[in-house]
This record gives C-alpha cells, sequence and structure tokens, in this order.
C-alpha cells in the first residue's frame, strides 16, 4: 500500500512527500465509522515510505533492494488527520552506512506538526529476503 502521492524535495540528506488525505480510504470504513481518522501507525508508515525513497535514491542497483524498517523510536502523535487534509511529510537523515540508515522527521497539516518519529531503515536485497520466506 503506497501512502505518498509525490515527492516534492529531494536532497542529499532530506525528503519531503505528500499524501493527500481522501474519503475513499480503505482504513476510514472502520477507523472510525463515526470520527475517520488515520491511524498513526499509517502516518508513520507514510514517513518511512518517504524515508526509503531518500535511501534508496543514493543506490544504483535500487530496482535489487528493499528498504526495510528496523526500529521506530520517539514516535508522537499530535493531532488527528481527517479526511481532507494534506499530510506533508518530512524526513532527514541523521547517520547512514553502508546498509543502514537513522532518520527523523515530522508530518504536518497546514503547518502544524500531527505526529513525528525517529526511525532506522536497513537495506536488504530482495533475493536475500525471499530466501527467507
Amino acid at each position: 500500500m503506497l501512502l505518498i502521492d509525490r515527492i516534492v524535495e529531494l536532497e542529499a540528506e532530506r525528503i519531503v512527500g505528500i499524501k493527500n488525505v481522501t474519503h475513499n480510504e480503505p482504513f476510514f470504513q472502520g477507523h472510525f465509522p463515526d470520527f475517520p481518522v488515520m491511524p498513526g501507525v499509517l502516518i508513520v508508515e507514510a514517513l518511512a515510505q518517504t524515508a526509503g525513497v531518500l535511501v534508496l535514491k543514493h543506490i544504483e542497483d535500487r530496482h535489487r533492494k528493499l528498504v526495510l524498517l528496523a526500529s521506530i523510536t520517539s514516535a508522537k502523535f499530535r493531532r488527528p488527520v481527517v479526511p481532507g487534509d494534506t499530510l506533508r511529510l518530512e524526513m532527514s537523515v541523521l547517520k547512514r552506512r553502508a546498509s543502514v540508515a537513522v532518520m527523523a522527521g515530522c508530518a504536518t497539516v497546514n503547518g502544524v506538526v500531527v505526529a513525528e518519529a525517529e526511525m532506522m531503515c536497513k537495506l536488504a536485497d530482495k533475493e536475500e529476503v525471499a530466501a527467507l520466506s
């Protein structure tokens, strides 16, 4: 499930993505029927997907790689995200090694922080991951 609609900024150590939150998102059917709220875990997933684009940007053989989420720390949720909101997903690299990147960022709506998190992403070969399945 892709949770990024577009990338609007892409630098060496920073990226900004956009997610337009619409009424027809499948998660709104049950979360919550009378008050649709985007689940916090999906906001963090959108941040992680944005981070993954940045990590893969610097890899030549990116078509043979996966970016896996290794850890999430310091996740905080500041306000609900509802249909009609436009999420601005900004992630920056804190540390980078050959196969691991530590990233931090936040999701905002109209300039107001709605969520923030620090996470670690692990770069893996698709073939190795498939062999484990």
